[in-house]
């Protein structure tokens, strides 16, 4: 059975929420001024450095939250093939770098070379988003490959390769180039960041990012275990009494064996 919506998938659920309710809370308090950057003054004049951390944390306006909310729902399928601890650890491990890099880049790099035209880093979780889309692109096969062409073959003429080849996965990356297009220049930068810093990540090249993970209770590890464990023992119980053996009896009955034989190296017996 395929599963839909959130099943197995609560990291991405608390994710999409947590998107939705800043930006919300942003716009009911009128405080979507403090998120975004510009270079010139907040950081070169005013100081406020503290929007290197904050500015991830909301989008400013409704179609932006429509977009990204949607394609983090079709990046859900990551969190499935991974786990959720393994999800969340790539999202905390990554949180720096697509934090910090962005606005870094464009005040040392981007805005010298535009002659400081290009000022602007608009808000939002973009470069966390195209981290996640950067490892959907790598991990995720795509299902079938069609052409879009403007022209239909002839019989008898010979087979030629016009138009566009696209695959089954084509149509997952529209939304995400919306919001890379949305304010441009300022979130392209940061939508090709975030995909660098993924691709970074699904190179083992992105420092002390890769091999991290977080306490497996965060994601509820040990009762997913539990659950995974009490769904082995049910099936070989339904096993055990299809062939008219009780494997629990013959599994106890085995322990024991080895157990005793164990016991008589040991000398305890």
């Amino acid at each position: 059975m395929i599963a839909s919506g959130f099943t197995n998938a609560p990291v991405s659920k608390a994710l999409i929420v947590a998107v939705v309710l800043f930006s919300f809370l942003a716009t009911l308090t009128d405080t979507k001024y403090f998120v975004w950057i510009e270079v010139r003054p907040h950081l070169l004049d005013y100081w406020q450095f503290w929007r290197l951390l904050t500015w991830q944390l909301c989008y400013t306006n409704s179609t932006e939250v429509l977009f990204a909310s949607m394609a983090l729902y079709q990046l859900r399928v990551l969190e499935r093939l991974w786990g959720s601890r393994k999800f969340a650890s790539f999202l905390l491990a990554t949180l720096p770098y697509t934090a910090l890099l962005p606005p870094i880049i464009l005040a040392v790099v981007i805005r010298p070379l535009s002659f400081g035209h290009i000022n602007y880093l608009p808000a939002g979780p973009t470069p966390i988003l195209f981290a996640l889309l950067a490892q959907y692109h790598a991990a995720i096969p795509y299902i079938y490959k069609y052409r879009l062409s403007g022209s239909v073959p002839t019989p008898g003429s010979p087979e030629r390769e016009y138009g566009l080849n696209l695959t089954s996965k084509a149509t997952s990356y529209l939304l995400p180039l919306q919001l890379a297009l949305s304010q441009v220049p300022g979130s392209a930068i940061a939508a090709g960041v975030g995909w660098l810093i993924g691709f970074a990540y699904r190179r083992e090249i992105l420092p002390g990012a890769t091999r991290w993970r977080i306490p497996a209770w965060a994601t509820g590890g040990t009762s997913q275990k539990e659950r995974y464990d009490s769904l082995r023992r049910r099936m070989e119980g339904e096993a055990g009494r299809a062939t008219g053996v009780d494997t629990e009896r013959e599994g106890a009955r085995r322990r024991g064996m080895v157990g005793g034989l164990i016991d008589q190296f040991r000398g305890t017996s």
